[in-house]
């Protein structure tokens, strides 16, 4: 039986609405990617994988993105905030050493309240329950260092799920689950491809080729991994136009007033693919 999964990456609300439009633009061309029998989130990927498999309609999905948002971009110092990254990685070691400095970061950085940060994911997700069909969301223990996965087997909340896959370093607070913190699953790798290994077709939305400065690991070992196991993968990345949209706002993925014309930019592209992707 042929199995088919969707990836999706990080990118704080600019990712979350490109994301959106690329899922809309394909459904106007006639692939409903909400057939799929996988789907896989981390930060930004993981409310729009939580919304595709929900039951809300992508008309829905799309609307939520194009109205004005309540939500203010978070005060970030990006200087700092990657200054803060670099210097938690520059001791080297393994990924997990690596990232157990970047969690001890995190814990001590000023942000908002776990309770605020989690009713903030509540609002955009929309929905509060585990869906039927498979999904994994990916996080990072700040204590350990290590990779964890929640899916519908784990007795998780959903919102505290997604809220831990988000939970950007020194952005968002770690969150608590069972007594231990999570932090964004992003500073493993953005996009968590190797999930999707058993899969016979990938599709990968992934909002940049580079790795960024807060992932331990690239997209390229898991793409491989992919490939080695014979699925056959599609990985898209923004186009001209969408990138122009991530312009408006300075390239600040977190400011949602991107919204809006990243969706657009999105739904036209995946219109545009859609011939090569089915």
């Amino acid at each position: 039986m042929t199995r088919r999964a969707v990836v999706l990456g990080a990118g704080g609300p600019a990712a979350i609405a490109w994301e959106v439009g690329v899922v809309a633009g394909l459904q106007d061309a006639g692939a409903d990617l909400r057939d799929a029998d996988l789907f896989v989130g981390t930060s930004a990927g993981s409310v729009v994988a939580t919304q595709i498999t929900s039951g809300l309609s992508i008309e829905e999905m799309f609307g939520q993105q194009i109205e004005p948002d309540r939500q203010v971009a978070p005060p970030v110092d990006f200087k700092e905030l990657r200054a803060g990254i670099a210097r938690a990685k520059a001791g080297g070691g393994s990924v997990s050493e690596m990232l157990r400095r970047v969690g001890a970061w995190a814990s001590a950085a000023r942000t908002v309240s776990e309770a605020q940060r989690r009713e903030m994911i509540a609002a955009r997700l929309l929905v509060r329950v585990w869906p039927e069909r498979a999904l994994r969301v990916a996080a990072v223990d700040v204590e350990s260092g290590e990779r964890y996965v929640f899916d519908r087997s784990s007795g998780v909340d959903l919102i505290d799920a997604v809220a831990a896959s988000c939970a950007v370093p020194g952005v968002w607070p770690p969150i608590t689950i069972k007594g231990r913190r999570y932090m964004d699953g992003g500073t493993y790798a953005t996009e968590n491809v190797d999930l999707a290994i058993g899969c016979d077709h990938v599709l990968v939305l992934a909002l940049t080729p580079r790795t960024p400065a807060m992932a331990a690991t690239s997209l390229d070992p898991g793409l491989k991994a992919l490939n080695d196991s014979g699925a056959r993968v599609e990985v898209v990345h923004p186009d001209e136009a969408t990138e122009a949209a991530f312009a408006l706002v300075g390239g600040n993925l977190l400011d949602p007033s991107v919204r809006e014309s990243a969706a657009r930019a999105g739904r036209m592209q995946g219109r545009n693919i859609a011939t090569r992707l089915v």
